[in-house]
């Protein structure tokens, strides 16, 4: 494995919410390293920290009490300017909810993260439609997001989130909305797309399956992070 993409250090990560007139502690005294150019999967139930802990990482949000660090950067030592910026640059996000933007075609959808990193023109929509290939949807460029299926619109949501070549992409769920037969050519494509190891992957999934085909899988159990 090339160690080109970052790494991730994860340091007694604790994160309270809100629960009646009560505080829930959803991560708790969490830790773990993860290499640079490394492929993780996060496993666990519904409600154990999963997202939360990708939020986290992405500086989406910060938490109460503990470190996480890319790079040796630590995200808490940034303003909330500098993390937007941090996350617009080196990070790739694929959402549950797709995040797609109704009011732009899938093609438009793909070349925003481009244009907001400076790269437009001949060079940005080869990229976009390179990556629409490489989901099998380039029949689809022109469409808005609406007209797609759900697992159209995940696969969509994976090629943005990998089109400015990200040096750390997270993914919630990313085969979530797609069937069997669909999720392992996509991540086949997936994988071709991170060989070169300038990109570190953490995805949290239910799947077994995509765990397996990652380098190893850590498990949130009781607010902390398990070798699984």
């Amino acid at each position: 494995m090339i160690e080109s993409g970052p790494s991730v250090e994860i340091i007694n990560v604790r994160k309270v919410y809100p629960s009646g007139d009560e505080q829930r502690a959803v991560l708790d005294g969490a830790s773990a390293t993860i290499r640079a150019g490394e492929r993780v999967a996060i496993l666990g139930p519904s409600g154990s920290g999963k997202s939360t802990l990708l939020n986290l990482l992405s500086g989406i949000d910060e938490p109460d009490s503990g470190t996480i660090e890319i790079n040796g950067l630590d995200l808490r030592s940034l303003s909330e300017n500098q993390r937007t910026l941090f996350r617009r640059n080196q990070i790739g996000f694929v959402f549950q909810s797709f995040n797609l933007l109704p009011a732009l075609t899938v093609l438009e959808n793909l070349l925003l993260p481009l244009e907001l990193i400076g790269k437009t023109g001949n060079e940005a929509n080869e990229r976009a439609r390179f990556l629409l290939e490489m989901v099998e949807l380039s029949k689809r460029a022109d469409s808005f997001p609406d007209r797609l299926s759900g697992g159209e619109q995940q696969r969509i949501a994976i090629a943005r989130a990998v089109v400015h070549e990200p040096s750390l992409l997270l993914a919630d769920e990313p085969t979530g909305n797609l069937d069997e037969d669909t999720s392992h050519r996509l991540m086949e494509r997936l994988e071709d797309l991170l060989t070169s190891g300038k990109t570190t992957l953490v995805v949290v999934t239910h799947s077994r399956d995509l765990a397996d085909r990652m380098d190893r899988a850590l498990a949130l159990d009781h607010g902390g992070l398990v070798e699984y």
